[in-house]
């Protein structure tokens, strides 16, 4: 639970219990993930907009079982392996009749807005409607990294990528990386752009051709560019990079404005493309852990008990290669 500003433990709370179209999970793993720690620290926007309050539990990235059914969920759920959508929409304005609830005005995100408490605990508490089964190849480590993959699949989607583009992924984190592997993935020439070498290793396993630095920047230019920073100066600099004609896809966000003039964009020819959550991306990317096509299981560093939850959060990290630490409950 938080309870203010890097204030954080293990409460004990009351069991959850499922209402009308709702199930109870058993959760096996839960990723810690950027998102998390601006709740911890009291960064996130959406505390200076009234969108979010202490207390909070946060956790948004998770895998477990069904243990519990509320009334009218179907029967089919109950033991199921399981993961689901980080942002939930009411499911009757227009935006959620035409497929596009994560933006709904009325939705509520697991463990971010709203309330809904999130899966850093041993249960949590969703909608029948935003389950994902997982087929046995996916395992919970991996089920925990759906909501991030499906992030990344539809930045991937987004920059086109395929068979005889070239792709560069600016911001080699978690969910770079991942677009990197989906990127690969679709087929195409995919190249990496962090502030250091640190995660080169991590961006070749998962299939960058090319890996830059600061120091040493690209010497070519991109069809598209994945912007996966926090930093303002990113998005104009991505409008300089790309090719005319190209895509820039906009995934991270800064912590201050950024600045892009619509001038550029204008004279390229250039798209530009927002992301904001996984939700049309969980099943592709479940498709893709589960045939092979991308692995992610390289990313996890660590896997700790709850007791140890508040520390990640303020950056008391296991040693270990990878970007995300995950939370075993039942450890």
């Amino acid at each position: 639970m938080l309870r203010g500003p890097r204030v954080a433990g293990v409460e004990d709370v009351e069991v959850p219990v499922p209402g009308v179209g709702q199930v109870v999970v058993d959760v096996h793993r839960v990723g810690v993930c950027g998102t998390d720690v601006e709740l911890f620290t009291g960064k996130m926007a959406y505390y200076a907009q009234g969108k979010a309050a202490f207390p909070l539990r946060p956790g948004h990235e998770w895998s477990g079982v069904v243990s519990s059914l509320g009334p009218g969920a179907d029967e089919s759920w109950l033991g199921a392996r399981v993961t689901g959508e980080t942002m939930l929409g009411c499911g009757e304005c227009q935006r959620c009749r035409t497929g596009r609830g994560h933006v709904c005005s009325s939705r509520f995100e697991i463990g971010i807005l709203g309330g809904w408490p999130g899966a850093l605990a041993e249960k949590v508490r969703v909608p029948a409607t935003s389950l994902h089964r997982l087929p046995d190849e996916v395992d919970d480590q991996t089920g925990a990294l759906v909501e991030p993959g499906g992030n990344a699949w539809r930045a991937a989607t987004a920059a086109n990528a395929g068979p005889g583009s070239r792709v560069l992924v600016w911001g080699p984190g978690t969910i770079g990386l991942l677009t990197v592997a989906f990127a690969r993935a679709a087929g195409a020439e995919v190249h990496v752009l962090g502030l250091d070498r640190r995660n080169e290793e991590l961006a070749r396993k998962l299939g960058a051709d090319r890996f830059w630095t600061r120091e040493v920047p690209p010497d070519v230019t991109y069809d598209a560019i994945v912007d996966c920073t926090d930093d303002q100066g990113t998005p104009p600099a991505a409008v300089d990079l790309v090719e005319p004609g190209g895509r820039v896809v906009y995934i991270g966000l800064s912590s201050s404005p950024s600045m892009v003039d619509s001038r550029d964009l204008v004279l390229k020819d250039v798209t530009a493309v927002g992301i904001l959550g996984g939700s049309a991306g969980l099943a592709p990317a479940i498709e893709h852990y589960a045939d092979g096509r991308v692995t992610p299981g390289v990313l996890v560093a660590a896997t700790v008990g709850l007791e140890r939850a508040a520390g990640v959060l303020a950056g008391c990290h296991p040693d270990g290669p990878g970007t995300k630490i995950h939370i075993d409950p039942r450890l």
